[in-house]
């Protein structure tokens, strides 16, 4: 195979990351409406994150797990990073920064990898798109 079950981990990852931190920092946050901007994010992840896990299983492969170590730091991070400032505005701006992170990820990995799968760029693609989206979403909060 050729990178195609890397960049599809690499989607995994990010995806997991993104839910997970949508999963911590809920329940911080004060407003109704980000509450639902981040329900709709977090469901949306889990939509590409079938779609990944459905192309992983036609190459005959799991999806890899977040290393425990990623996930403890995800979360000292957003704990931290709440710790003085609970605020809307700082959870979005926290939330930004993680999010674009992905999107450089995943323009990273559909420049470096233009003869891939069509499927497996189209669900890259996707994650890309929903991530900038996402962004001018949690703009409204800062």
């Amino acid at each position: 195979m050729d990178n195609s079950e890397y960049i599809l981990n690499e989607v995994n990852k990010g995806i997991k990351m993104g839910m997970d931190s949508i999963s911590t920092i809920s329940e911080k946050v004060q407003d109704s409406k980000f509450k639902e901007d981040l329900q709709f994010q977090y469901n949306k992840y889990n939509e590409i994150l079938n779609k990944v896990n459905n192309k992983l299983s036609e190459y005959g492969k799991f999806p890899k797990e977040l290393n425990p170590m990623q996930k403890t730091m995800g979360w000292i991070s957003i704990e931290f990073g709440t710790l003085d400032d609970k605020s809307d505005s700082k959870i979005s701006e926290m939330m930004l920064n993680g999010t674009n992170m992905g999107i450089i990820k995943g323009v990273k990995l559909l420049n470096n990898n233009p003869e891939c799968d069509p499927d497996i760029r189209n669900i890259l693609d996707e994650f890309v798109k929903f991530q900038e989206n996402t962004v001018e979403q949690l703009k409204k909060y800062l």
